[in-house]
């Protein structure tokens, strides 16, 4: 067999290279641009296009951080982002674990029912009004338990927890391991590449929700950094930032468009800093659990 590329195939090579690097650029050129535009002093008049910013400053982001909004922001999205997925991967994956074991009883029904409400659930006033009822407003608990058991999430889990041998759960019962010691020292440490997924998914999904803290809280320093920016970004400056942060010279020009940038990129870059350490088991991960039903 000649592995040697014809012709055709070279060219063919060459231009899905090209290709790829037009995508890539015109991925990363929306970022850079913003990175620009968040570094650039306050005077700088943005009427052409800057990948490096004509004057660096860091007092866009001095400003942004300095407000008690984006502060109160950063705390509740850290708070319901780390206990939102904490609690989230531990329900998910016993649920799934359950589903997965074929002594389960009624295993095909539950699952269905389950499988359902991705389709049809009660929708948005009835679930408010769950919440209102069960005193969870202005709380984080408002932003967690609603979304605990994603079903999706819980299918991909079930499905992955399916292609591991049962022998290794044999092997530990003969040793008289019991159900819960089975999953915390045989399955978990196995299932790193789906856990990893999962966490992924539900940090990302947790750290750029904002409609549920729109509708759930009414005090504004229970709201989330998402809401913040939103603000920041569609509203203006004059109802959102704190006056203080905007108070350290009465000569500094304000640019509203350099301060959007810098409040972009602030609740942008935690999670892109997160994204490689799980990276490695996101492919693994997101393939294996979908190939068994």
């Amino acid at each position: 067999m000649n592995n040697k590329t014809t012709g055709p195939g070279k060219i063919f090579d060459i231009l899905n290279a090209l290709f790829m690097i037009l995508l890539a650029i015109s991925t990363l050129y929306p970022f850079i641009y913003l990175l620009s535009l968040s570094l650039s002093s306050q005077d700088v008049s943005f009427t052409k296009l800057y990948i490096v910013p004509p004057k660096i400053s860091f007092d866009n982001f001095e400003m942004v951080l300095s407000n008690k909004y984006i502060a109160y922001g950063f705390r509740n999205t850290a708070v319901r982002t780390l206990g939102g997925t904490a609690l989230s991967l531990f329900f998910t994956t016993f649920c799934g674990y359950s589903l997965s074991k074929k002594y389960f009883p009624h295993r095909t029904f539950w699952t269905s029912f389950i499988i359902i409400t991705m389709f049809v659930n009660g929708g948005l006033i009835p679930t408010y009004l769950l919440v209102r009822d069960l005193k969870l407003i202005d709380s984080y608990w408002a932003l967690v338990l609603p979304n605990l058991i994603p079903t999706f999430h819980m299918v991909i889990a079930r499905n992955f927890f399916m292609t591991i041998p049962d022998s290794l759960e044999e092997s530990a019962r003969i040793d008289g391991a019991n159900d819960i010691l089975i999953f915390f020292r045989i399955i978990v440490p196995v299932s790193k590449p789906i856990l990893a997924t999962l966490a992924l998914w539900k940090v990302v999904w947790h750290w750029n929700a904002w409609f549920d803290s729109m509708i759930y809280t009414t005090d504004s320093k229970m709201h989330v950094l998402m809401i913040v920016m939103r603000r920041i970004v569609l509203e203006g400056l004059a109802n959102t930032m704190d006056p203080e942060s905007l108070a350290h010279d009465e000569t500094q020009i304000v640019n509203p468009e350099t301060l959007k940038a810098a409040t972009i990129m602030v609740t942008t870059v935690p999670v892109l800093i997160f994204y490689p350490f799980i990276q490695k088991y996101f492919v693994k991960g997101i393939m294996i659990g979908s190939l068994k039903g």
